[in-house]
C-alpha cells in the first residue's frame, strides 16, 4: 500500500465507497441499518463537501460536511447558517489504526472552518471508538438526546452531540 491521500471524493469512487462502507456495516453495523441505494445514502441533498482516504484507486475512508439541521443548531446553541454537520465518516476495516479517520475528520473541520461555519456532529452513545477520536481530536461534548430513529434492536437510539475546534 502506498501512503493514502485525502481528496474530494469523485463519482467514480462511489463503487469503492460502497464496499468500504460493506465492510464496516458487516463490522459495527454502522449505518444502524444498510441503505437500500448506498451511493445515495452516501451524497445527501444537504451536501457541502465530500472526501476520501484513497490509495490509488481504492477508497480506504470517507467524510462528508452537510448543512446542519435545527435539531443540530438547538443542541448547540448556535444559528443553522454557522455550523456544518460532519456526516458519514467510516474507514473500511483493512485500513483503520492507520490514522485515516482523524485525518478524514480534521479535513472536514476545515472545510467547515474555512466556509465560515462551526462543525458539528451527532454519534450513536454506542460507538465508543468513534467518540474516543472526536474527544482526542479536541471536540467539545454538549449533550446527550433520543434521537428519531429506532437501532436494530428496536430502541429509540441515543446520541452525544459535539461541537467541533474554531
Amino acid at each position: 500500500m502506498t501512503e493514502p491521500v485525502i481528496r474530494p471524493r469523485r463519482d467514480d469512487d462511489l463503487p469503492s465507497c460502497v464496499r468500504a462502507l460493506a465492510s464496516v456495516y458487516e463490522s459495527d453495523r454502522y449505518p444502524a441499518y444498510w441503505p437500500t441505494e448506498p451511493e445515495r445514502w452516501l451524497t445527501p441533498t444537504e451536501l457541502l463537501g465530500v472526501w476520501v482516504a484513497a490509495d490509488g484507486p481504492e477508497v480506504l475512508g470517507h467524510v462528508a460536511l452537510t448543512h446542519s439541521g435545527p435539531v443540530l443548531a438547538a443542541a448547540v446553541g448556535l444559528p443553522e447558517d454557522q455550523l456544518a454537520a460532519v456526516a458519514r465518516l467510516f474507514v473500511g476495516v483493512p485500513a483503520r489504526r492507520s490514522g485515516l479517520a482523524g485525518a478524514l475528520l480534521e479535513r472536514a473541520a476545515q472545510a467547515a472552518v474555512e466556509g465560515g461555519r462551526r462543525p458539528v456532529l451527532e454519534v450513536e452513545s454506542g460507538a465508543a471508538g468513534a467518540i474516543a477520536l472526536y474527544e482526542r481530536a479536541g471536540w467539545q461534548f454538549v449533550c446527550t438526546a433520543t434521537a428519531n430513529w429506532l437501532t436494530p434492536a428496536g430502541e429509540p437510539a441515543v446520541v452525544h452531540t459535539y461541537l467541533g475546534p474554531a
